[in-house]
């Protein structure tokens, strides 16, 4: 998940390990001490990953303004006026297309600076706190709150999961060989329960709809209805045709 990598890694774009660089938005993998060729040149492994970012992404500012606002924690008005401003657009084209006069553009603009310090502050407060403290911010009466995966659909308390519930809920409806017993009515649990059946699932894999359905009819005999849920809490994706299936990243 984006928020994984620190600060450095999600501007630049990607992580350094000690063999390789790796897109932080793909995994994208680069060898350290190999030489890439591209169309304007050879680069080593690192100017390769540069590369990569700036032509395959663009830059990280498209990549996060393209995300769900709930992970962005912008609204739709400041999504939008963040977009323009990295096309580079003026303060009259803004208001103009959007609706507003340019004053409360530029009100708009006032409110984002003033966002960013406040930001920049409490980064500074996180970052200061130790590692014990940091934990106990996620821990509640049922246990330690687990992290939401990257691409749900709508960010609220459903997805607000301890492991403790996390044990019980698995304990309760799948069998000793990982057969879903029946599909929880309660939208936690069902989140629990997906999260779960996507791990049978590889990333960067297509999937066809039968062979989504063969590995569902494995765990449960409504197998449609959990390949509807999937692609409803946003754990996988589907072509507009609806032929192929992904891991949604």
């Amino acid at each position: 998940m984006i928020w994984e990598y620190d600060l450095n890694e999600i501007l630049t774009g990607f992580q350094e390990d000690q063999d390789t660089y790796h897109c932080v938005i793909c995994n994208e993998c680069y060898e350290k001490g190999k030489i890439f060729q591209e169309q304007d040149g050879l680069y080593d492994a690192r100017g390769a990953a540069m590369q990569h970012m700036k032509k395959k992404h663009r830059n990280m500012a498209y990549y996060l303004l393209g995300q769900e606002l709930s992970l962005t924690g912008l609204s739709e008005i400041q999504n939008k006026l963040l977009s323009m401003i990295l096309e580079g657009k003026t303060d009259q084209e803004i208001g103009k297309e959007l609706g507003i006069a340019q004053s409360t553009v530029r009100n708009h603009r006032y409110k984002l600076r003033e966002r960013e310090k406040q930001a920049k502050l409490f980064l500074a407060l996180m970052t200061s706190l130790e590692e014990e403290t940091n934990r106990n911010i996620a821990k509640s009466d049922t246990g330690l709150i687990q992290e939401i995966h990257n691409t749900a659909t709508m960010v609220d308390d459903r997805y607000m999961i301890t492991d403790k519930e996390v044990t019980k809920t698995l304990a309760t409806y799948l069998d000793e060989n990982g057969a879903l017993l029946q599909f929880p009515a309660k939208e936690k649990k069902k989140i629990i329960i997906l999260r779960e059946i996507m791990e049978n699932f590889k990333k960067d894999t297509e999937y066809s709809e039968a062979e989504v359905d063969k590995v569902l009819k494995r765990i449960f005999e409504d197998h449609t209805t959990l390949r509807r849920a999937l692609i409803e809490y946003g754990f996988m994706d589907r072509s507009d045709d609806c032929k192929i299936y992904r891991v949604k990243e």
